[in-house]
């Protein structure tokens, strides 16, 4: 039993893989739940939709003495004409300047509403190219906005903090914040909270989604909640393209409007996308809580047997308080380091490995400290983590920035 917990240990499947393996599993469970749950919802609206639609269909052919075939090919004529971008009612054009800036700036964003696409041979090879670059600099672009508005907030909850401090007396009046090099703000030991984070950034995404969604209803005609429809699939990059804005041939004062949606789309993306980083490492924290609560219990009689050991050769507080005297007893019968070795059966010194993890403790202490004050971290520790150990674009962002997230580095 001992040697199979030992084997687990050894398995590859560490911490990180496991995060990853049951974010996988819980992801699948959640677009099936998502599935059933849509399925159930549109399916019968589908087939009562269709059930319409061929009465609708052989009716007319009945009425105007069409067959069918010919109706059908009519058809799909018409709907190849609206992949195109033709409508019956005057629409705006779709590849004039403004039209194709629309565009553009759908794909760098991977918004994607489809309603406009390329028809060239040219214009798609040239969309692979242009996409490419597009997208990667729009990325880099959302984790900088993200790493701006964490900075923004934690320096505006920072002087929250400090007041709240100065008016319970325990922080002095004349206190100043000293330089720090992330331009966050210096009171030792503190972080701005990640769930205050992120009810800030709910607030001002559903703020935003409303006035947004108040110019939609106003302008375009359509409904609140259509309009609130609108604005999470747009600003979530989802973009199904069932309601786009901006579509008809003319507005009143469509300069302006023209700019607003502009302005409305960009901060509406950048806030959803920071909002969802932040959601994620709630979701990463709820992972490793989870993962807690499946170590590795596989018998009693081992788990007995691995407590006994780590007893055994574990350094904590308590036992070092305990076992003083036995060990300075211990130190007097041996005449040396490795005859006590031999016969307590350990493989390291006791007394090595305590001098050791002193040193480790104390750069360790040092390190932390100079990460939470937003100093350089200059300190060389040679671990065996690789360079990503810390997280890469937006996650390592988030941990360099959040409280809560320190403590799984």
């Amino acid at each position: 039993a001992v040697g199979s917990c030992r084997r687990r240990r050894l398995a590859p499947l560490n911490e990180d893989n496991g995060r990853f393996l049951l974010l996988a599993a819980l992801i699948a469970a959640y677009l099936s739940a998502g599935a059933t749950v849509f399925s159930a919802l549109e399916s019968p609206s589908e087939a009562a939709a269709q059930l319409r639609w061929n009465r609708t269909l052989h009716n007319f052919s009945r009425i105007f003495n069409i067959s069918l075939p010919e109706l059908r090919a009519f058809l799909r004529s018409y709907e190849a004409a609206m992949a195109a971008g033709i409508r019956v009612d005057a629409l705006r054009p779709r590849w004039d300047f403004p039209g194709a800036f629309y565009f553009v700036g759908t794909v760098v964003s991977t918004i994607g509403f489809g309603m406009t696409t390329p028809a060239t041979v040219a214009g798609k090879v040239f969309l692979i190219v242009y996409g490419l670059f597009g997208c990667a600099g729009t990325i880099l672009f959302f984790n900088l906005f993200l790493e701006r508005i964490i900075s923004l907030l934690a320096f505006i909850m920072k002087a929250c903090y400090e007041r709240q401090l100065r008016r319970s007396g325990l922080l002095p009046p004349n206190f100043r914040r000293g330089p720090a090099v992330s331009g966050v703000g210096s009171l030792v030991g503190w972080k701005p909270s990640v769930y205050h984070v992120m009810l800030i950034l709910g607030i001002f995404a559903i703020a935003l989604s409303c006035c947004a969604s108040a110019m939609y209803t106003a302008v375009e005609g359509w409904n609140y909640v259509d309009s609130l429809y609108y604005c999470f699939v747009t600003f979530s990059t989802i973009g199904f393209g069932d309601l786009v804005s901006n579509q008809k041939a003319a507005y009143q004062h469509q300069g302006l409007y023209r700019f607003g949606n502009f302005i409305f789309i960009l901060m509406g993306v950048c806030c959803i996308y920071s909002l969802f980083n932040v959601i994620s490492i709630v979701i990463k924290q709820i992972l490793n809580w989870v993962l807690k609560k499946f170590e590795c219990r596989c018998c009693p009689k081992c788990h007995k047997s691995s407590t006994r050991l780590s007893r055994r050769n574990a350094i904590t507080p308590g036992a070092r308080l305990r076992r003083h005297n036995v060990a300075v007893d211990a130190d007097g019968q041996y005449d040396s380091d490795t005859e006590g070795r031999r016969l307590s059966g350990e493989m390291i010194s006791m007394r090595e490995l305590t001098a050791s993890n002193k040193v480790s403790l104390a750069i360790l202490q040092k390190q932390l400290s100079e990460t939470a004050n937003g100093y350089p971290r200059n300190v060389c520790i040679n671990t065996r983590q690789n360079g990503f150990s810390a997280g890469v674009g937006a996650l390592a962002i988030m941990n360099n920035r959040l409280a809560e997230t320190s403590d799984s580095r």
